[in-house]
């Protein structure tokens, strides 16, 4: 809701109602001060400032599975040949029997 539509809302609301004895005098002028003073939250600046939060851990978890994948002990030549396994796999329902009658 726009802050100029609550605030015609609350002054016909406060029309409508004549003020009583239980209300200290000036309360609705600072009520209405209050609601025109508040700031409007820009929504797209608090999920920027929460995405640039992230950046300080996102570049540290990178920089960390980096080193790992530079240095680490799969650096060396593998010993399994990882693309017969991948293959093999793949093409393992195709190399089934087809006489199989769990089908």
């Amino acid at each position: 809701m726009k802050a100029e539509d609550l605030k015609n809302k609350l002054i016909a609301v406060a029309r409508a109602n004549p003020p009583s004895d239980h209300v200290p005098p000036g309360f609705q002028s600072r009520i209405l001060a209050l609601i025109s003073v508040r700031p409007i939250q820009d929504l797209w600046a608090v999920w920027a400032k929460g995405l640039w939060y992230a950046v300080g851990p996102c570049v540290a978890v990178m920089l960390l599975f980096s080193a790992w994948a530079a240095f680490g002990p799969l650096h060396q030549k593998p010993s399994v040949d990882l693309a017969q396994q991948l293959n093999n796999t793949l093409l393992a329902a195709v190399d089934q029997d087809n006489n199989d009658p769990t089908w």
